[in-house]
């Protein structure tokens, strides 16, 4: 994606009152005490970098970039900032937002993985299409958005107590969510390292019959066998019936991800002929398709 910047290059004052911010933008903590030590470098030493906005109105703009320093330059009483305004439409400018914040180091480790998911239905993205965006490897942008199967509270909790990815990754072994909550309760109060999150995790796993569910984990597998062939006959049904069908499989840990496009194209239908000039009543008539 490109945005055009062309002639537009220039920084101007904005008003902070005239700046809105992204609808979609992928931060949503923000450490008061890292914005007040932005404020005071601010106060001290102004904007260093401007803000990317786009103009919606004669007299309103969009916030594409910059979130943090904005809020800092109102919490210092600044009452405008240095942009750069570019010609983007909402789209364009949802994608760029999304990027240029993924592309930061800052981001926790939940934001990251709502950014991407964002990112990957507002284009219409493969999470591998996603990782090339991003210069990330598939299984790494498929393991961070497995984090989002976590609650909404589990991640709120994660996140004030400063657990890390790898804690976040060793409680999603758990389904049950209720055990995965006493599971998270423990690892927080006890101040516990990954090491003995994932001890405590494969403890909690190991209380539960595992004789049956390993029964039944073969034959899932040999049935996952099947159906992944099954695919591949089916796409190369359509292939061979002049459908232009493609396919992209990517495999993780956990499970077996297919993407499957099917062009809307028009398929010849068969037309049916007879001679029915010497049909009788209550005959039945052969019917012979064309090839």
């Amino acid at each position: 994606m490109v945005i055009n910047t062309k002639g537009e290059k220039k920084v101007i004052e904005i008003p902070i009152i005239s700046i809105r911010p992204c609808k979609n933008q992928a931060r949503v903590y923000f450490k008061r005490d890292e914005m007040q030590e932005l404020a005071i470098s601010i106060r001290e030493n102004g904007i260093l970098q401007p803000l990317t906005v786009r103009r919606v109105s004669k007299n309103e703009y969009e916030l594409i970039a910059g979130e943090r320093r904005l809020r800092a330059a109102s919490m210092c009483g600044m009452k405008s900032v240095p942009c750069i305004v570019v010609n983007c439409d909402e789209g364009q400018a949802t994608v760029f937002s999304l990027l240029e914040n993924l592309q930061r180091e800052n981001l926790n480790i939940f934001e990251e993985a709502e950014g991407i998911r964002k990112l990957i239905i507002t284009c219409g993205l493969t999470q591998m299409e996603a990782a090339r965006k991003l210069g990330k490897r598939q299984s790494t942008v498929a393991n961070k958005l497995r984090l989002l199967r976590l609650t909404r509270e589990e991640r709120d909790y994660i996140t004030r107590s400063d657990l890390s990815e790898r804690h976040a990754r060793a409680l999603i072994k758990i389904d049950d969510e209720t055990t995965r909550k006493l599971a998270l309760s423990e690892v927080i109060s006890s101040g516990l390292n990954v090491k003995q999150t994932e001890k405590l995790v494969e403890k909690m796993l190991s209380d539960v019959p595992v004789k049956k569910a390993k029964q039944t984990t073969k034959i899932i597998y040999k049935d996952i066998r099947i159906f992944v062939n099954t695919i591949s006959k089916a796409i190369d049904t359509m292939k061979s019936s002049g459908i232009n069908a493609s396919s992209e499989k990517n495999e993780t840990d956990d499970y077996i991800e297919y993407f499957v496009r099917i062009p809307k194209t028009a398929i010849p239908q068969t037309t049916a002929e007879t001679d029915v000039s010497e049909v009788k009543e209550g005959e039945i008539i052969p019917i012979q398709q064309n090839a």
